[in-house]
């Protein structure tokens, strides 16, 4: 079976994903990206590291991006953990 990439997947999301990247670990995952939806995905998962979206939706899909991209998951993490440590 396949899951479709499409917008559906993004569409089920009904909070805007913001476009503005916050890791360096995205921002190289995201050079081999070749298509919109795909990089759509990405940012979401960065967004959900930082801070979870509310709804059942968002968190399915954040679980399968998460599946999907173990190590980027991860790496986005550790970014997003050691920003949150460093004194402002």
């Amino acid at each position: 079976m396949t899951i479709p990439m499409g917008p559906a997947p993004n569409a089920l999301i009904h909070t805007p994903v913001a476009t503005e990247i916050h890791t360096e670990a995205l921002r190289r995952a995201l050079r081999s990206v070749r298509d919109a939806f795909s990089a759509a995905d990405l940012i979401l998962l960065e967004n959900w590291e930082m801070s979870p979206i509310p709804g059942v939706a968002a968190a399915l899909r954040a679980g399968q991006l998460r599946r999907a991209n173990p190590e980027l998951a991860a790496e986005i993490r550790a970014e997003v953990t050691a920003k949150r440590r460093q004194p402002t």
